[in-house]
């Protein structure tokens, strides 16, 4: 079972770097969630658990040429289920520790793209960061300074000293579909996926190309706050 369990640990980092550093996935979502939970149910049963196995980790590393920023507040990721038998379990964790029977669930749509952290101070923009491993991401901050729907300055009175607004870089179908239909008549690579072409887009030295490529971001929740 070690030897099974080191192999899918090595084929998860391999699928990792590819589609988290690269932004070039080589399997589909649905098979790298098939690996992680056969991984997962592997280390359970076996009890061999690894603070440096894809198991505990979240998202890959910063790329080559980006600036590190260490977020204060840990930047997570959603989990998976992949059956009502598992969200089962999930629910049935929940009545436990609130120790209520009743519960009430909300389910939205999630944006495929790449998590944002915006750093205001006083209103103003000041810097940007991707989620990295969740602790540590990349200085993307010309980058996102020249995505349009970002605000660069906030409106409004009493604005928090310090605001670390968190939400997802994404590019909208259209515009997926636009650049790579022109990438095919100019011979050039396209994008597997929009969540590809909205990571390959952002973490792209010359921020010139990030303004060229029409992304959008949805905010969605808060980090650290002061005033």
């Amino acid at each position: 079972m070690s030897e099974e369990i080191e192999k899918l640990r090595a084929e998860l980092k391999k699928h990792e770097y590819a589609y988290y550093v690269l932004d070039n996935p080589q399997i589909s979502d649905a098979e790298y969630d098939a690996l992680m939970r056969k991984l997962r149910e592997l280390e359970e049963k076996s009890g061999e658990l690894s603070l440096n196995s894809p198991s505990q980790r979240v998202g890959g590393g910063v790329l080559e040429g980006f600036s590190k920023v260490e977020h204060k507040i840990p930047m997570l990721s959603l989990d998976n289920v992949f059956s009502y038998e598992e969200f089962s379990e999930f629910a049935e964790k929940l009545r436990e520790r609130l120790g209520s029977a009743e519960l009430i669930f909300s389910a939205e749509p999630k944006f495929d793209g790449l998590a944002i952290s915006l750093r205001y101070e006083n209103g103003v923009l000041v810097a940007a960061a991707t989620r990295g491993d969740g602790k540590v991401g990349e200085n993307v901050s010309a980058n996102v300074f020249a995505i349009s729907q970002i605000p660069k300055q906030l409106t409004g009175e009493n604005l928090p000293e310090l605001l670390e607004v968190r939400g997802e870089v994404f590019m909208p179908k259209k515009a997926f579909e636009l650049y790579n239909a022109e990438a095919l008549k100019k011979g050039e690579k396209t994008f597997a996926n929009p969540r590809n072409a909205a990571a390959g887009s952002l973490r792209q030295l010359d921020a010139q190309i990030t303004k060229q490529r029409k992304l959008a971001f949805f905010a969605y929740g808060v980090g650290e706050i002061k005033g």
